[in-house]
């Protein structure tokens, strides 16, 4: 979208749900995002052991049993808009808005969706100047969660702004404005940036030393040269980059891991289609760019996770798990292993269906 308008980079600002999707763009996106605006919203909606500010899992249940019958009514507006739920005409049109956005079941879908996304791995990654934008009374998403964001992104700073309402346009909006204009005239972009956070790819033919020996080097040379050039399309087909072949399968990243996971699926049908079978691993985590290569753990995790992968397979890791979560990718459990050269253990996760 930003090529389509003749724009390099942008200033992204998101509220309550956006914001997840936000802080995957700039940390994926470094390149494209000259300053981030993060207002009302969180990594994490869901409490855990590691999260205790989130909302507990009971009342997020309770919340979305619930949305079917609240959404595009009065009560609705009063839940979002506090400092409104005294005006009858605000919470008419609230409620008329709601409907004309989505009917309460798809409401109720896409939000059982969201209370399940995570993106904490993204925040220390993140390299756009931020400012963090939260009321201080405000309910489900408290102001705790806007402090964590503020304290876990390296460039943010945190505006705890009076109220509750669940965005930032009903209630004091000059105020809101006032600290975006002065945010935005501050900001200099100083250095183009060189670690990225991406969804790292690798593939592997199987059993290739012993199909070298069975057709001899020049039919081999030739099979690769087939599998390169599908690689390639399918790759492009999926808005990734192919960083190199590597004698016998490929480097690839991509800025989501549905892309990653979605084409190593494709790829590995398709070359099945001329008797190649492949695995494939997939990590997310941060890459260093290194001119036409890539560098980092990360990598280094992801060929591990291919190694593991049975023929056949596409293997991933925990972290790719969360971040897919509502995408419609079905993963199956492959319990914790081992992975060498890596510490601890790491929980792997089997593509089932995409």
């Amino acid at each position: 979208m930003l090529d389509e308008v003749g724009s390099d980079q942008a200033a992204i600002m998101a509220e309550v749900d956006a914001g997840p999707t936000a802080i995957l763009f700039a940390a994926t996106r470094p390149e494209r995002t000259g300053a981030l605006i993060l207002a009302q919203t969180t990594a994490k909606f869901v409490a855990t052991d590691d999260y205790p500010i989130g909302v507990s899992a009971e009342v997020t249940e309770a919340l979305l049993a619930q949305i079917d019958q609240l959404w595009g009514t009065e009560a609705a507006a009063a839940m979002v808009a506090p400092s409104r739920a005294g005006d009858a005409r605000f919470r008419r049109w609230f409620a008329k808005m709601q409907r004309a956005g989505a009917s309460p079941r798809a409401a109720q879908a896409f939000l059982r969706a969201l209370v399940e996304v995570d993106v904490r791995p993204a925040l220390p990654l993140i390299q756009a100047p931020t400012l963090v934008l939260h009321r201080r009374d405000a309910q489900p998403i408290t102001v705790d969660h806007g402090r964590y964001l503020a304290e876990h992104i390296p460039k943010a700073r945190l505006v705890e702004l009076p109220g509750a309402d669940a965005t930032l346009i009903w209630e004091t909006p000059e105020l809101a404005l006032d600290h975006i204009e002065d945010f935005l005239l501050g900001v200099r972009r100083t250095h183009e940036p060189n670690r990225v956070l991406a969804t790292v790819v690798f593939t592997d033919i199987v059993g290739s030393t012993e199909r070298v020996g069975r057709l001899g080097d020049r039919r081999w040379r030739e099979l690769l040269n087939v599998h390169d050039e599908v690689a390639r399309r399918v790759v492009e087909e999926f808005q990734g980059q192919l960083i190199k072949t590597t004698g016998d399968g490929i480097l690839a990243m991509f800025d989501g891991p549905g892309r990653g996971i979605r084409c190593a699926a494709a790829l590995r049908d398709e070359l099945r289609g001329i008797g190649l079978d492949l695995r494939a691993g997939l990590h997310t985590g941060e890459v260093e760019l290194r001119d036409s290569d890539l560098g980092g753990i990360a990598v280094h995790i992801a060929a591990r996770v291919m190694a593991v992968a049975a023929p056949g397979e596409i293997l991933v890791s925990r972290t790719v798990h969360d971040l897919v979560t509502g995408s419609g990718i079905v993963l199956r459990d492959r319990g914790p292993h081992r992975l060498k050269g890596v510490e601890g253990e790491w929980q792997l996760l089997a593509v089932a269906g995409t």
